[in-house]
């Protein structure tokens, strides 16, 4: 029986994703297993997972928008820009005032050049910037376009020095909710870091679905690739003979839908390939059937 297919989990805390990686090979039994997009270990909420053949599915997914429920402490900031950092300057956030903080938000919201931080997985020259920073080097990152669409206050705390602000951030892919808490320290002139991370959503995939290692371990629910590829992705329905063109790699007419991947559907709604409307034709940028 084929296993294939996608597994929302719920990530704990403590746990890089290689680490869930792991775990799920052991629980699904099989060695192909990856993640789309990777969670902090201070992070916790939804990583997805793909067994078997939709691993190849994973880096198309990992580039959907995401949404994140987030703490930033103002008044303090670390060199990894998180908790988990050492305190590297402290200057009283008391005199920010809630306008200030707001238009400080406002300015980080939408499209905006975003340096990530010195402690991110970049390659620099070859290496990860992570450790090229442990090393005591200094890392040049490029800053890069990133989309943040909605960068929303929850709740403000005062407590003497500090102040801890949660948001509900939902952003493109790419964009790093540890460089938004140090950019809006900078911007208010106290620094700031991220204390709490939780991602809510990947795309389409949402909390609601999402399951903690425990309960998978108890039942193993995998989505299946056809409903994975329909959630995120345009659908198109092929006739037998299309079908048999796509199932060997061969082109078909593009059918309008759009510059992403569109998922090729056989008609008995088997998932046959991800296609990409380039001019007149739509190519084939994974094939699931052979």
């Amino acid at each position: 029986m084929d296993n294939s297919g996608l597994v929302i989990v719920d990530k704990p805390a403590g746990w890089t994703s290689h680490d869930v990686v792991g775990r799920m090979r052991r629980l699904a039994k099989t060695r192909r297993v990856g993640h789309a997009g990777t969670l902090d270990p201070m992070a916790t909420g939804v990583l997805v997972l793909g067994v078997g053949k939709a691993t190849r599915l994973l880096g198309h997914l990992a580039l959907t928008a995401k949404g994140y429920d987030a703490t930033i402490r103002l008044g303090q900031s670390t060199n990894t820009d998180d908790a988990e950092g050492e305190i590297t300057a402290t200057a009283s956030a008391a005199s920010v005032a809630d306008e200030a903080l707001h238009a400080g938000i406002a300015e980080l919201t939408g499209p905006i050049q975003q340096i990530p931080p010195q402690v991110s997985a970049i390659k620099v020259n070859g290496e990860r910037a992570y450790k090229m920073a442990r090393k005591g080097e200094e890392v040049a990152l490029a800053a890069r376009p990133v989309t943040v669409h909605e960068f929303t206050v929850l709740d403000v705390r005062r407590d003497g020095d500090v102040i801890d602000v949660d948001a509900s951030v939902s952003c493109s892919s790419g964009t790093y909710i540890r460089a938004l808490a140090r950019d809006l320290g900078a911007s208010l002139g106290c620094g700031g870091h991220l204390t709490a991370l939780r991602r809510t959503r990947v795309g389409p995939y949402d909390l609601a679905i999402a399951r903690t290692l425990d309960q998978l371990a108890e039942k193993l629910e995998i989505l299946p690739m056809g409903e994975a590829v329909a959630a995120v992705f345009p659908r198109r329905d092929v006739s037998a003979e299309d079908a048999r063109k796509v199932a060997h790699g061969g082109r078909l007419p593009a059918a309008g839908l759009g510059p992403g991947p569109v998922g090729v559907f056989a008609p008995d709604g088997t998932l046959l390939a991800l296609v990409e409307e380039q001019g007149r034709l739509a190519k084939p940028i994974a094939v699931f059937v052979s």
